[in-house]
C-alpha cells in the first residue's frame, strides 16, 4: 500500500469531509462549512495535508497558527486505514512546516471521551494539560452595543 502525502486544497474538500463524518471523535459545525475551511487554508497555507491510497482520501489534516501557537484541528485516518503510521506522516509533515514557521509549541482540541484519539496524542509524545481549559463562545449571533 503506497500512501501519498499531499497539501489540502479545496479542490477536496468534499472527499475530506465526508472522511470527518465517518471518524468518531470528530465535531463538526458551520465552522466546517466549504468557504470556513477555505478561509483557514488560505490564512495557512501548506499547513494542511490529505493522505491519499490508490487516489483515494483516507487520512487528512488542518493545521494553522495564529504567529506564536500552532493549532491542529480535526485529524481523522479512515478507520480501515488506521495503525499504519499515516496519522503519525501527518502529524509529523504539520509540526516540520510550524517548527520552519518559528512555532515552538502546537496545541490539539480534542473531546474528553475521545478514547482513541486520546490515546493516540499520548503514543506520540503528547502531554495532557490539566491546568488549562478551553471555552467557547458563539459571538456570530452576539449584537453589538455600539461601543
Amino acid at each position: 500500500m503506497k500512501v501519498t502525502i499531499s497539501p489540502f486544497g479545496i479542490e477536496t474538500y468534499d472527499e475530506v469531509f465526508a472522511l470527518w463524518r465517518q471518524c468518531d471523535g470528530i465535531g463538526l459545525s458551520d465552522a466546517d462549512s466549504r468557504d470556513n475551511i477555505r478561509a483557514y487554508l488560505e490564512r495557512n497555507p501548506g499547513l494542511s495535508f490529505i493522505a491519499t491510497v490508490d487516489g483515494a482520501v483516507v487520512g487528512a489534516i488542518l493545521a494553522g497558527h495564529d504567529g506564536r501557537r500552532g493549532y491542529i484541528h480535526h485529524l481523522a485516518v479512515h478507520p480501515k486505514f488506521r495503525r499504519r503510521g499515516i496519522a503519525r506522516q501527518l502529524v509529523d509533515r504539520c509540526l516540520k512546516l510550524l517548527t520552519a514557521s518559528d512555532i515552538g509549541k502546537c496545541h490539539i482540541f480534542i473531546f474528553n471521551k475521545n478514547a482513541d484519539g486520546l490515546a493516540f496524542w499520548t503514543s506520540v509524545g503528547w502531554l495532557w494539560r490539566e491546568d488549562i481549559s478551553v471555552m467557547s463562545k458563539n459571538i456570530e449571533t452576539v449584537e453589538s452595543d455600539g461601543r
